[in-house]
């Protein structure tokens, strides 16, 4: 039989996870040629989310549970559910029932069926999200695709069966500034894109909010471009050239008209607006030196706490 590992990131999802892990269960049952391995990783819950997988793994040696010293973020307990999965198949899921189980049989079937190495999702509908983070998310996907030389799906879910050596070769990436979209479009492999509507949660509410999006947009834009390097110094040059002119203009307005210069209300906006473009474009640049700075550190991606491989022990 085929083992497919399935990666559950959880942050304060104590009400979530037993709803997930039944409607797992039932997908098993009618698959009746897999198996599955559950990875709940605990991001530093401060509930009972921990509580709540160490139930489900004393009752199904099946299900397996990573918790972290604090929280490190979606990325980080991504990454070490691909560390700690042993399925022949590898699959990442939201524990709120936004990526339906349902859809598992179908992807398992184009694998094996279909000559892919990734089945992938994308959201059409993005239900349970606001107007304004639906424009934002619009917006973002829209601009990186014109500054990143890796095309990133408008749309695109962490939601995806992978094959072994496709997450061989993401677990090479072992940096810390992580953007798991932007990895997975960067490795490649021959993708299958599956289109459905994202439900709302099953329960609870998001961990994402305004700035935390934000944050993450910021994050997959510096990782796969630096077009805002090069906008950064176009910028600079450009108003050099314009007041190169400028003062070009104001010699030769005094030396004809002995016009005097203007009073002070207009220089000091020039000056304001001038401070600002410098201060946009130098912390464009102090934004990369902020990642290479991190990673230069070479900090672990994550620490663990305890972990269900200890708990046997």
């Amino acid at each position: 039989m085929d083992k497919i590992s399935i990666i559950v990131p959880c942050y304060n999802e104590e009400e979530s996870i037993p709803l997930f892990y039944e409607e797992i269960k039932k997908q098993e049952q009618k698959m009746e040629s897999v198996v599955f391995e559950l990875w709940f990783i605990d991001d530093g819950s401060r509930d009972k989310s921990l509580d709540e997988m160490k139930k489900l793994h004393q009752n199904d040696k099946e299900v397996h549970y990573l918790s972290f010293s604090r929280n490190f973020g979606k990325e980080a307990a991504i990454y070490a559910g691909l560390e700690a999965a042993t399925g022949k198949y590898v699959t990442l899921m939201d524990v709120d029932l936004q990526d339906p189980p349902t859809l598992l049989g179908e992807m398992y079937e184009i694998m094996k069926n279909q000559d892919y190495d990734v089945i992938a999702t994308r959201s059409t509908s993005r239900n349970g999200y606001s107007f304004f983070r639906k424009t934002f998310t619009k917006w973002f996907y829209h601009l990186i695709n014109k500054i990143s030389k890796v095309e990133m799906v408008d749309g695109a879910r962490d939601f995806r069966l992978m094959k072994r050596k496709v997450v061989n070769e993401i677990l090479k990436m072992k940096e810390y500034n992580r953007y798991s979209k932007g990895l997975f479009s960067f490795v490649g492999f021959k993708t299958k894109w599956i289109t459905y509507e994202n439900p709302v949660r099953s329960a609870g509410n998001t961990k994402f909010n305004f700035w935390k999006l934000f944050s993450y947009a910021v994050e997959g834009i510096v990782g796969f471009s630096t077009v805002p390097l090069a906008i950064a110094a176009i910028v600079g040059i450009l108003f050099c050239f314009i007041s190169f002119l400028m003062i070009i203009v104001i010699i030769i307005r005094t030396l004809i008209w002995s016009d005097p210069t203007s009073g002070w209300p207009s220089m000091v906006c020039i000056m304001f607006f001038l401070s600002g473009v410098q201060l946009f474009c130098t912390g464009i640049i102090g934004e990369y030196l902020s990642k290479t700075y991190l990673e230069t550190k070479q900090r672990p991606i994550y620490i663990l706490r305890e972990s269900s491989e200890e708990e046997e022990e």
